[in-house]
């Protein structure tokens, strides 16, 4: 790859992620303090981002892929996002609000594909060149949420004025990124673009009980990425946002970490240790404070690199190594709509039940609330070590991800 290209992708996955970050984990802070939002409105709005995943492969198989150059789709999707974000900022009335975070999701959400699928496609070797790019994109999301908290804006209308502004720059930029024609021959069926193609895989027992238990697990996420800055900014930490960014500090470590822990410890011992992770850092949120034990806080901010990385990336690498090449597509297509889509979908909305049933006058019990998704993941680590049967540890490579 030349010099040019790489740091005109590394720009792109630099400002893909700083729009990202800039509003996705505080937008339940504004909700509730801006806008009055309740908890089922906060889960709501985020079950729109779900939306957007589930609706990406069918934007992204059908009409992307097939008649435009992947870089001008990008630039009008970004461009068509900052105008959606213009009229975020001037909603104040949190039922509005979902339509037009729904609006701007549906354009977001095929961004992350896109940015990946773009970067990919000028690769001479992915699995060597690939890191290196997408590392920038978590270090973007550490930027923008470092300023973010620094100038105390989590709860301001700013966060998504900041993703206007570099959303409308990113549009225009993606215009000059290397060109990426679309590809004509490539035929793809619907059942293809769905994944049904992938279904013959429940054939094996231990991939049908990995597959729910990544749905089911995808539930208890929801809750972190809805509520953890209001549980964390109620439980008296300061400066919230800078330090909620430790957990991508983190997910850089174990990335780097997975190929070891592959040939190390295998896929189920990998997942397990997700899973044990995830209990451990909402049972942190739970019973933290910053008065009395903000170790407890500092420990689930920090987990958020072994839980994320050894259940999604372990994830998608075990169904690489599943599928033959035929389906493989399809196979990470229907992983990611049955995560991303259904399973973060339905925990956001959870999550916002949840939230109105712990609050009494105005105040949340947010151990209570946090219990939930705890003993969400207790079954679902019960349900894997129950019934999946472990394999020998496949040889694969990073594979690229979407989320942070």
């Amino acid at each position: 790859m030349k010099l040019s290209t790489r740091i005109m992708l590394m720009t792109m996955m630099f400002l893909q992620f700083f729009v990202w970050g800039a509003w996705y984990g505080q937008m339940s802070k504004y909700m509730f303090t801006q806008l009055g939002a309740s908890g089922v409105q906060v889960g709501n709005a985020y079950a729109t981002f779900s939306i957007g995943m589930i609706v990406s492969p069918f934007f992204m198989g059908m009409i992307a892929d097939r008649y435009f150059s992947a870089q001008k789709v990008l630039g009008v999707l970004n461009l068509l996002g900052a105008f959606f974000l213009w009229l975020i900022c001037r909603t104040e009335d949190p039922g509005t609000f979902f339509w037009v975070i729904l609006m701007y999701c549906l354009t977001f959400a095929p961004t992350l594909v896109l940015a990946s699928s773009i970067s990919m496609q000028h690769m001479t070797s992915s699995e060597k060149e690939f890191s290196s790019i997408r590392v920038i994109g978590t270090v973007a999301w550490i930027i923008v949420t470092n300023i973010i908290g620094y100038y105390a804006l989590g709860d301001k209308v700013a966060i998504f004025e900041i993703a206007m502004y570099v959303s409308f720059f990113y549009g225009i930029f993606a215009f000059f990124l290397p060109d990426t024609p679309p590809k004509p021959s490539t035929s793809k069926s619907f059942t293809s673009i769905l994944g049904l193609d992938a279904f013959r895989l429940f054939k094996d027992r231990s991939f049908t009980i990995f597959f729910i238990s990544s749905m089911l697990i995808c539930i208890p996420l929801s809750f972190y990425y809805a509520l953890a800055n209001p549980s964390l900014n109620d439980s008296g930490m300061l400066n919230v946002e800078n330090k909620m960014s430790l957990g991508q500090v983190s997910e850089v470590v174990f990335i780097l970490l997975i190929p070891f822990a592959f040939q190390r410890f295998g896929v189920k011992w990998m997942l397990i240790a997700g899973l044990v992770a995830w209990i451990l850092r909402f049972i942190g949120f739970g019973f933290g404070d910053a008065q009395t034990s903000e170790w407890m806080l500092y420990l689930a901010i920090a987990l958020h690199g072994i839980s994320y990385d050894f259940i999604f990336i372990t994830g998608h690498i075990y169904t690489d190594n599943k599928a033959d090449v035929r389906i493989r597509s399809s196979a990470q297509g229907l992983f990611s709509i049955a995560t991303y889509g259904l399973g973060m979908g339905i925990g956001s909305w959870i999550a916002g039940v949840v939230a109105d049933i712990y609050t009494v006058e105005g105040v949340k019990n947010w151990s209570a609330i946090w219990m939930v998704p705890a003993g969400i993941a207790v079954l679902v680590l019960v349900l894997f070590v129950l019934f999946f049967k472990s394999e020998k540890a496949p040889q694969a490579d990073v594979p690229a991800v979407v989320a942070a």
